[in-house]
């Protein structure tokens, strides 16, 4: 079956699976959702111009453009790994708490400095995301990069079995998504299943040394290259010089360069936090012989957005946009920078940590008084969650639409400084709309 589908696929490439979003001779994959499901939309796919419709439903009228499977997201997934298997490249795969699609990003930005390189794109990195991705990488590809996300135990190995890594890196491992996970050990091992994959089919980790558990999280005998400055690195790794407070809120490393010269990079990414993620992706494009002059210019060129760690204007005032989601060790991170960027007035605006399960009314606690402990002007807390815990010493609100309305009357200037940060169910970003 896979054959057969995958020869319709090399016809007809372009795979859609919205059939709002048809376009001429695509192959339209009619997947089924909580509410709804694809296969009542087949006819109209291919009355706007779809070649095929893959459907699993057996009882939908005859039509020569309709291809029956079994089932409709198992045929998407086996023509995933099927086309990935016509590869013999360098497949890496990232995962992780915090920073993967920055990470991702960056890594990214810096092979394809030197290689047709292949990323997904966005955050399609889920058990759909992640054969999309793989469905559009081109013939001529020569590294891609695969960002693979996770709620519950067994997703990571899931993907590792479409995506076929060779090499891959986890970023961090923190307290997110504890409800699918049950606790922070689930958090640990369903990470960790990137690298149980990868010492069985002899792939190659990247460890940054710097970073807490993951070390201990390997399987003995895996090949690993490690970076970081906590022990001896095998792979040239940068180090922090400076954070330039003094001109800019952005981040600047130095790293050595190919003849062996210190090789400063002014970045446009704020906050310490991102330190991990810039080294991430020198240490790769060193290991992959990318030249430093190129890793200095992708990195410098990069710049952040989909509300990930992004400064924008509001008036004379700096806001740090950082609302595309949230955990208790990415909002320290958040705080932590805050508490160090050189305004006279500063704001938090929290908004409810999403998925912590039993641990999110302690979670959300030792948030606020952490962010109560900072010398900031306001403490704003957004949602039921940090409801349940706000005291005298901060403003709450239940929805974004009400902190949005009394975000608008504020008077902001040149001295202020806002954060806005929350998981993505919270919208924070339109508190600037």
């Amino acid at each position: 079956m896979t054959t057969n589908l995958y020869q319709l696929y090399q016809k007809y490439p372009e795979i859609v699976t919205d059939s709002r979003k048809i376009t001429k001779d695509c192959l339209f994959f009619a997947l089924k959702g909580e509410t709804f499901d694809g296969n009542r939309f087949a006819q109209t796919a291919i009355e706007a111009g779809a070649a095929y419709a893959i459907i699993d439903d057996p009882n939908l009228p005859p039509h020569e453009r309709l291809y029956v499977v079994t089932d409709v997201l198992t045929a998407l997934q086996d023509l995933a790994r099927h086309h990935r298997r016509q590869f013999d490249i360098p497949i890496l795969v990232i995962t992780g708490s915090n920073g993967k699609t920055t990470t991702k990003e960056l890594v990214s930005n810096v092979l394809a400095a030197h290689y047709r390189t292949h990323f997904t794109k966005g955050n399609l990195n889920n058990h759909i995301g992640v054969p999309l991705t793989l469905l559009a990488m081109p013939a001529d590809t020569e590294v891609a990069v695969i960002e693979t996300g996770a709620n519950h135990v067994g997703e990571i190995d899931f993907l590792c079995r479409i995506a076929e890594p060779t090499h891959g890196l986890i970023t961090n491992v923190g307290k997110a998504h504890l409800e699918g996970f049950g606790s922070f050990e689930g958090v640990k091992q369903t990470k960790s299943e990137l690298y149980r994959y990868l010492s069985a089919h002899r792939g190659t980790i990247f460890l940054n040394q710097d970073e807490l558990f993951l070390k201990d999280l390997i399987p003995a005998g895996t090949r690993t290259l490690t970076y970081g400055k906590s022990e001896k690195p095998n792979v040239n790794t940068p180090y922090i010089e400076t954070v330039l407070k003094s001109v800019h809120p952005f981040l600047a490393v130095a790293f050595l360069s190919d003849k062996g010269r210190l090789m400063t990079v002014k970045t446009q990414l704020v906050g310490v936090y991102n330190f991990n993620n810039i080294q991430t992706a020198i240490a790769v494009g060193r290991y992959f012989k990318v030249p430093t002059a190129k890793i200095k210019a992708a990195m410098e060129s990069y710049v952040s957005s989909n509300n990930r760690s992004q400064i924008v204007k509001r008036g004379d005032a700096t806001i740090l946009l950082d609302a595309y989601n949230a955990n208790p060790s990415s909002m320290r991170g958040a705080l932590q920078n805050l508490s160090e960027m050189p305004f006279k007035t500063k704001i938090a605006i929290l908004g409810d940590m999403r998925e912590l399960g039993a641990d999110s009314l302690v979670e959300h606690e030792v948030i606020l008084k952490l962010a109560q402990s900072f010398d900031f002007q306001k403490v704003i807390t957004v949602g039921s969650e940090f409801g349940k815990v706000h005291t005298a010493l901060d403003a709450h609100f239940e929805t974004t639409l009400a902190v949005k309305n009394w975000f608008q009357k504020m008077k902001l200037d040149t001295t202020t400084c806002v954060l806005i940060k929350g998981s993505r169910g919270m919208k924070l970003e339109t508190i600037l709309l």
